[in-house]
């Protein structure tokens, strides 16, 4: 079994060090190349009604994935969905219908979990893999955000090394970084506003930036989104700290930061968001009624 998903690869490498050509400034903490060409939504071309007549399964599943995306509220836990009982026609529909959204998502850790967003905000498909990467789950949650990114992308999560002696040559101005973001990462409580440090408008010098991100670290989540303008969400090794980069249409850098919270909202579902994937999917389930 490959990793794929819909029938092609999940678009997200590992996140790992040396996985990006090093951009200036930024030589350490730099998570997968700048996103390319962003996709734009396309209804899913869907077979005729009379071709899906005994494809009982797959509809009565679509059908529970729409009533739970009506019942789901935001930050809730996600409503789960099995997929490896179904056989591959019922699959295939499944597929078919929600296809390939805006968000992929990868959890580095063991087992290894890929997911993307379906083209319905909100519905993710979410597939785990074992050390030899066979698939070992399959299956659909309806969550403003995967149930894997507030569970686990700080499951190994240390406190910040604040020992700022002996600092190497040419670090300047991260050392008043480092105090910052670890007395906002010990305060940080849920339901706070996110705590942005906005990287591009500091003073930061090469040397800098490798310094923070070594002291950072990378974790074991990485989402890229293609939603608000292209844009590549990593964790660290320090709870609720997230390195965010956002790229222009050129795949240049126009933004880099740190934002201390429990999830970036960029990667999250908004409510409205939700609403409308309800909407659609009954609208694409009635021709099947």
């Amino acid at each position: 079994m490959t990793e794929k998903y819909y029938g092609k690869p999940i678009g997200i490498p590992i996140v790992g060090v040396g996985s990006q050509p090093a951009e200036e400034g930024d030589e350490t903490f730099s998570f997968i190349g700048a996103p390319g060409v962003m996709p734009t939504y396309h209804n899913p071309l869907l077979p005729e009604p009379e071709a899906v007549e005994s494809l009982v399964a797959a509809k009565t599943l679509l059908a529970q994935i729409q009533q739970g995306i009506e019942q789901y509220q935001a930050r809730s836990p996600a409503l789960k969905y099995d997929l490896l009982p179904l056989d591959a026609a019922n699959l295939g529909l499944v597929n078919q219908v929600l296809n390939e959204g805006e968000v992929s998502v990868v959890y580095s850790g063991m087992p290894t979990v890929q997911i993307q967003e379906s083209v319905l905000t909100g519905v993710w498909r979410v597939q785990t893999f074992d050390e030899q990467k066979q698939l070992i789950a399959d299956g659909i949650e309806v969550a403003d955000i995967p149930s894997i990114v507030r569970e686990r992308s700080f499951a190994h999560g240390q406190a910040l090394n604040t020992n700022l002696h002996n600092l190497p040559f040419g670090v300047l101005n991260a050392p008043a970084l480092i105090t910052e973001i670890a007395e906002k990462s010990r305060s940080w409580q849920t339901g706070a506003l996110p705590h942005v440090v906005n990287l591009s408008l500091l003073p930061l010098s090469p040397e800098d930036l490798v310094f923070l991100g070594e002291r950072l670290g990378m974790g074991e989540v990485t989402i890229l989104s293609r939603g608000y303008g292209n844009c590549r969400i990593g964790s660290t090794r320090i709870p609720n700290v997230w390195w965010v980069k956002y790229y222009n249409s050129e795949d240049a850098l126009i933004l880099n930061s740190i934002e201390i919270v429990d999830v970036p909202e960029v990667a999250c579902a908004a409510p409205e968001d939700l609403e409308d994937s309800a909407e659609r999917l009954a609208e694409i389930l009635e021709v099947y009624q």
